[in-house]
């Protein structure tokens, strides 16, 4: 009685904040080897008032990740009521000017709220110098709307394992110019072969398996080459080893 009491209290919570379970047919398991998928078993939460852009980003991260599941609702209220009583989330993603957000005050409320969920804000805006700082201090990332979907399932990823994606100088994306306090020592042996692995699209998960090390040692290894290389993720550290001709590979 206890059990069923709570799945009703959910249930009647999950109803007033404008949650709907995913809807359509029961998806196939994924029989794809763990290497070649990007995510499993994660929970995401998608507030957004535009019923367009919300069941659109939703439809796609399904059809992309086959093992996610995306909650949603249409407002700040009704994304804080979920976060306050669903399952943990693994992700959070929030429209900047949805209804209740208001703003740096919003993302505050969210982040006290969820204070270990890697978390990012969607917008169709330049992000704001004074929220820029904001989410700097919270660890929370900028996702312009303007994306691509490939690019979206790329940085949700990149989140997901912790890394923040900052707005861009111009405020309008994510930023990729080299920070100028950047680390000047070269990368390790083991630095490299991280790297190397991360230019193939591995997860933390899977360059910890194939390095035969843990998790936790991979995101250490990020943050040395993240600081070494004046960036701020996994893409922009690719991108930045390319682009300089570094040699990513483990000698």
């Amino acid at each position: 009685m206890r059990a069923t009491g709570k799945r009703k209290a959910r249930t009647h919570v999950a109803s007033q904040c404008g949650y709907r379970r995913p809807s359509g047919p029961t998806r196939a398991r994924d029989a794809r080897p763990a290497e070649q998928r990007a995510v499993v078993n994660m929970r995401v939460l998608l507030a957004d008032d535009h019923d367009l852009v919300r069941d659109g980003i939703q439809a796609y991260l399904e059809a992309r990740l086959p093992a996610i599941e995306v909650v949603t609702a249409s407002n700040f209220q009704g994304a804080l009521a979920l976060a306050r009583v669903a399952p943990r989330f693994d992700l959070v993603l929030l429209d900047l000017r949805m209804p209740g957000m208001d703003g740096a005050a919003g993302v505050e409320r969210m982040r006290m709220t969820l204070p270990d969920v890697p978390m990012a804000i969607l917008s169709g805006y330049p992000c704001p110098p004074e929220l820029s700082q904001v989410l700097a201090r919270l660890h929370v990332s900028f996702l312009p709307k303007t994306l691509s979907g490939d690019a979206l399932v790329s940085l949700l990823i990149e989140a997901a394992d912790g890394e923040i994606s900052p707005p861009s100088a111009n405020g309008e994306g994510t930023g990729s110019d080299q920070d100028p306090t950047a680390d000047v020592r070269p990368l390790t042996r083991r630095e490299r072969e991280v790297l190397s692995h991360l230019s193939l699209g591995l997860s933390n998960k899977e360059i910890a398996r194939r390095l035969a090390i843990e998790e936790v040692t991979v995101r250490l290894h990020l943050r040395g080459i993240f600081r070494k290389l004046g960036v701020h993720n996994r893409t922009q550290a690719v991108r930045h080893a390319l682009d300089h001709g570094l040699d990513i590979t483990a000698s």
